[in-house]
């Protein structure tokens, strides 16, 4: 070993984790396939117990060989190559961890310690079903084989720098620094791995012919969990595109972006159709292909973010593993492919839809639009490839693309986000309907008469015709289901409170705790609304362009902008260039606000720090975008985007629903007495 023994250590580790992960996958097939039929040998259960412990052990060695590279990356070990590329001595602390996946080495040791930990919980908790988990252990161990093969021989984050060791690195990309890029990968990659969890238990329990529907029930938390960290993955990511890369936006329909909204679809399809297969046993082919094809599009994702084949702002590397990646998509096909025909039968449902106005309908609905939607963000986002390897051109599919396929899509998904808690399961009423949805109807009416009173109309918008529709439909159809959500609410809330005495607030508390999963996915449904609402702001964004020396104005709606000073300064890890600007609004001076632009040494390179005035009606976004070479004034660029905290608000609501239906049911015995009353229709008071 040399003077710094940590990279041969830890090049140790990922191999040791290799050979533990294909152990744990042939041991822990050699020990299935003997107790398969129900057969009873000890030895093939003592094999299969070495396995479990072996996969345990492939987390430990995963953990030493991450602690290894983010050693070297605070020891400012330029020996080796990964470290010289993606850190600088400069650089703060929270950033020289985050090197741990700004680039493709380190992003991969990520995905296969994530792995290892979500592996590590899974083999302590196999007691929840030994045969089960023990099916579920071995294909993760595949799936890790896959990966830690990479990182020990097509991309080691290790390799050692050739020559004489660099007194200083190159620095951390630029677009990287900043504060939520130390949690946006690792909740993308918490989300993308995580799924990997159902896969194996869905893939298991097929191959076993596992009886009844106990696989879902395990796997639901993991499921939930997994989809709670993507979605914070996601959004973390627009909020970041929002605040740091100077577009005025949050979302451009961006490869990277497309490849993490791709499984967060279908993702969302299977927690909704899942439902079905427990409550009457229908979809069961429909919920395993889902998950597949959830788990295929994870590694698509990955691929597209570390492979280079698509541009993106988001793509911070680029190298030759996409062949591996191709080899493992098809590997993963075939064998779920294999597995359904094998063990088609087994998946036979129990019941049949039977009637088009009815909750399973609902949720059909919503899975058909949601892989529509899925298939249309695929299609945009490959083509660029199909068409270059087709016609040799890359032909890009831009935002216009987009919207003009997925609005109306968006739409449908949230007038089936209102309906769908109203419908009763199997077949409903005629009274039923009319009883249930006159109040979201008049909230509806009412508010397309306010849109329209103050201003929203379409037909006058010219080229903004397809977004102020959408705003006005979008207003008027979150009101209906915000109503429809509240009037589920109080109308279980009134029969608790019948049947307790308590205020209406405490009879609130108390249905939701006692079927949490169903009210928390209200508030899942809730802040979904309210994200429309803020997406629906974006129809009636300004902006405006101009230079400012001292003492320049700038309008721009109610807003007013005086150039105070511009000037530069510079530290250590870069030099900035900003400009002081006061913010008023008629007469009174609200804020000061100091856009500003990095150029930093290291990376040579410059990047855009956003200046913001947020309130729940608009964000006011300021840009500096340099200064004019001839006249040396700074160029000032400035949005005025509504309803925009709104999204974040609606995301924030998201992730508290999904807790909400992730803690337990309140038990019977903890509940108070009570009188027995008659429940509305409609209306499902749960006890666990």
């Amino acid at each position: 070993m040399g003077s710094n023994p940590m990279p041969e250590f830890g090049s140790f580790t990922l191999l040791l984790a290799l050979v533990l992960s294909v152990y744990t996958l042939v041991m822990g097939s050699v020990a299935l396939w003997r107790t398969r039929g129900g057969r009873i040998d000890p030895g093939a259960s003592r094999l299969g117990e070495t396995a479990r412990r072996a996969g345990i052990s492939s987390c430990i060695a995963m953990f030493c060989a991450a602690f290894a590279l983010v050693w070297a990356a605070f020891t400012n070990d330029y020996s080796v190559s990964y470290i010289l590329h993606h850190t600088n001595r400069t650089l703060n602390a929270g950033y020289k961890f985050a090197a741990l996946w700004s680039g493709q080495e380190g992003s991969l040791v990520l995905w296969a310690w994530l792995l290892a930990a979500y592996g590590f919980v899974l083999r302590l908790r196999h007691r929840v079903d030994v045969r089960l988990t023990a099916f579920a252990s071995v294909i993760l161990a595949a799936i890790q084989v896959f990966f830690l093969s990479l990182l020990n021989f097509a991309a080691p984050p290790f390799a050692l720098q050739p020559g004489p060791v660099a007194q200083d690195g190159f620095g951390l990309n630029p677009l990287l620094q900043y504060p939520e890029m130390m949690i946006h990968p690792p909740m993308l990659y918490l989300g993308y791995v995580g799924f990997s969890v159902p896969f194996a238990f869905a893939l298991g329990a097929l191959m076993m012919r596992y009886p009844g529907e106990k696989w879902i029930h395990i796997t639901r938390r993991w499921t939930m969990v997994t989809w709670l960290f993507l979605t914070c993955g996601i959004f973390l990511g627009a909020h970041w595109a929002y605040s740091v890369l100077g577009w005025g936006g949050y979302w451009g329909w961006d490869p990277v972006e497309n490849a993490s909204l791709m499984p967060w679809l279908t993702g969302t399809a299977f927690l909704h159709s899942v439902m079905m297969q427990e409550k009457r046993g229908m979809m069961k082919s429909w919920n395993v292909w889902l998950i597949f094809s959830t788990f295929m599009l994870t590694i698509l994702g990955t691929l597209l973010t570390r492979s280079g084949i698509v541009s993106s702002v988001h793509a911070f590397a680029s190298s030759n593993i996409g062949n591996w990646f191709y080899t493992f998509i098809v590997i993963v096909f075939a064998v779920c492919l294999f597995t359904f025909f094998k063990q088609k039968d087994h998946l036979k449902s129990e019941n049949k839809l039977e009637s088009l106005v009815s909750r399973e309908s609902s949720f059909l609905f919503n899975n058909l639009i949601l892989l529509v939607a899925c298939f249309v963000v695929l299609w945009g986002t490959l083509f660029p490839i199909l068409s270059e390897y087709v016609q040799g051109t890359k032909v890009t599919m831009g935002a216009p693309f987009y919207n003009r396929v997925n609005l109306p899509i968006g739409l449908f998904l949230l007038f089936l986000t209102g309906i769908g808690p109203l419908l009763a399961w199997r077949s409903t009423s005629l009274r039923s309907i009319r009883r249930n949805f006159i109040l979201p109807s008049i909230a509806m009416g009412v508010t397309l008469i306010v849109c329209l009173v103050v201003g929203i109309r379409p037909w006058n918008a010219g080229d903004d015709l397809q977004a102020e529709l959408f705003s006005l439909i979008t207003f008027s159809l979150a009101a209906g289901v915000i109503t429809a959500i509240t009037a589920e609410f109080l109308r279980g809330a009134g029969v608790v409170k019948t049947q307790t005495g308590k205020n209406i607030f405490a009879s609130t508390v108390l249905l939701v705790r006692r079927n949490t999963r169903r009210y928390g996915g209200y508030v899942v449904h809730f802040g979904i609304v309210v994200m429309f609402i803020g997406i629906a702001g974006g129809a009636f964004n300004q902006s405006r362009e101009q230079e400012m020396g001292f003492g320049d104005v700038l309008t721009l709606g109610p807003y007013k902008l005086v150039c105070q000073s511009f000037t530069q300064d510079s530290n250590p890890n870069f030099d900035t260039e900003y400009a002081l600007l006061d913010v008023y609004q008629g007469n009174k001076k609200l804020t000061q606000l100091a856009p500003e632009k990095r150029h930093y040494t290291a990376s040579d390179t410059s990047s855009t720090m956003v200046a913001l005035r947020s309130t729940l009606a608009s964000d006011l976004y300021v840009i500096y975008e340099g200064k004019n070479p001839d006249t040396d004034k700074p160029i000032i660029k400035v949005f005025l985007n509504p309803l925009m905290n709104w999204i974040w608000i609606g995301v924030l609501t998201v992730v508290v629903g999904t807790l909400l239906a992730l803690v337990p049911n309140l038990t019977r015995v903890a509940l108070p007495a009570k009188v027995t009353v008659e429940v509305p229709a409609g209306v499902e008071v749960h006890h666990a």
